[in-house]
């Protein structure tokens, strides 16, 4: 599995079937002197400097380290698939272009992720390569959904919609959630909740992302480590007039000082924020509270999109580890009688397969560990047997 961020690149050796992962590589740092690689198996983990190193030389040092490792076919996320995919693709000719196609959409991540690919398929020239999209689990939001209020031709001509992101993690949750439940992924209705330094909400019925929180952008919806999340579209000429910022300066603060580390003015990182709050700053209680609040107010919206709600599911980073997050997410879900068990809640649903709700909560709440790199392997599974 390969994955090529705009610096940085991830790659695991992953066993479709059972899960098992025996190496996992992070490059990061790319294109600059400090450029490094972290390669972590069998419970040891060595860092080899790479300094100046691109995804083409960081993908070339991962392949000189896995030894004897050699898969039988690789998967890559590519971020951005627009609405040429609605599903994971094996990749050829038409299947690059397509995602070439997609760059304007997302001019950060596409480049790499075709960088990727192309040094993937120059390494290992005789495996199956498959294309897993961010976007294509939410291909399935209906046109109410998906569509801006503006000028119909904008959509005409330049495919302008809300696409949404982390689809991948989103499928995989649901899928695990629904198992927890008892119930098949067909025959349930969920709101899962992607919180890590990029967040994201999708109401998931029957199977198939209905809507999401996350549009044109990654930044649309939630507050995030360093993304505004949904803001005023007229702050733009209100900062351009007021504060002589051009569009290129609002664009960066919005993407990389906004979220958690603009509200805090100290950190993008949840436990520290956490720790801070718990010594009496202030800024970044209010910057929690502001988080857990726009959660709770999105995931309730998301509602609207199902015919009926089985659980609220939490997953990422935050999701997964922050208790207290979860449990004031909660609190602001009251009208709808949702009542967590404080203990499973602490410990993460680590003894209860994930439930964190009480028996006599209106609606489930759980915890379900996503894992990106499995669903990635599955699908390249599938695609090539």
């Amino acid at each position: 599995m390969i994955n090529c961020g705009s610096s940085s690149l991830k790659a695991a050796v992953v066993h479709a079937v059972d899960g098992s992962v025996p190496l996992k590589a992070l490059a990061e740092r790319l294109g600059t002197p400090e450029a490094s690689l972290t390669l972590a198996r069998e419970g040891s983990r060595t860092k080899v400097p790479l300094s100046g190193a691109g995804h083409r030389e960081a993908l070339h040092a991962v392949e000189e380290h896995m030894g004897p490792l050699r898969p039988a076919a690789i998967g890559h996320r590519v971020v951005h698939g627009g609405e040429e995919f609605t599903g994971s693709v094996l990749v050829d000719d038409d299947v690059m272009a397509a995602i070439e196609r997609c760059v304007p959409l997302a001019p950060l991540h596409n480049p790499a992720n075709l960088a990727g690919i192309r040094t993937a398929q120059a390494l290992f020239p005789g495996l199956p390569h498959v294309a897993v999209f961010d976007t294509a689990f939410h291909q399935t939001l209906p046109p109410a959904a998906f569509l801006y209020a503006v000028p119909h031709r904008l959509y005409d001509d330049f495919r302008i919609r809300r696409y949404g992101f982390h689809g991948t993690s989103h499928h995989y949750v649901s899928i695990e959630a629904a198992q927890r439940l008892g119930k098949a992924p067909a025959e349930t209705s969920l709101v899962v909740m992607h919180l890590g330094n990029g967040c994201s909400a999708c109401a998931v019925h029957n199977g198939k992302s209905v809507d999401c929180t996350m549009g044109l952008t990654p930044m649309e919806g939630l507050v995030m480590g360093t993304r505004s999340g949904d803001v005023d579209p007229g702050l733009h000429r209100f900062l351009q007039d007021r504060a002589g910022m051009s569009l290129q300066e609002i664009n960066a603060m919005l993407n990389n000082d906004s979220g958690l580390l603009g509200l805090s003015g100290l950190s993008n990182d949840m436990r520290t924020l956490a720790e801070a709050s718990a010594a009496g700053n202030k800024m970044a209680a209010l910057a929690i509270e502001v988080f857990c609040y726009r959660l709770a107010k999105a995931a309730a919206g998301l509602t609207a999109a199902l015919a009926r709600l089985d659980a609220f599911v939490f997953t990422g980073g935050i999701g997964e580890n922050s208790a207290a997050v979860r449990r004031r997410t909660a609190e602001h879900w009251g009208v709808l009688d949702i009542r967590l068990d404080e203990a499973a809640n602490k410990a993460h649903g680590s003894a209860t397969h994930g439930i964190i709700s009480t028996a006599e909560s209106r609606i489930a709440c759980l915890v379900v560990p996503t894992n990106e790199e499995l669903m990635i392997a599955r699908e390249t599974a599938r695609l090539t047997r």
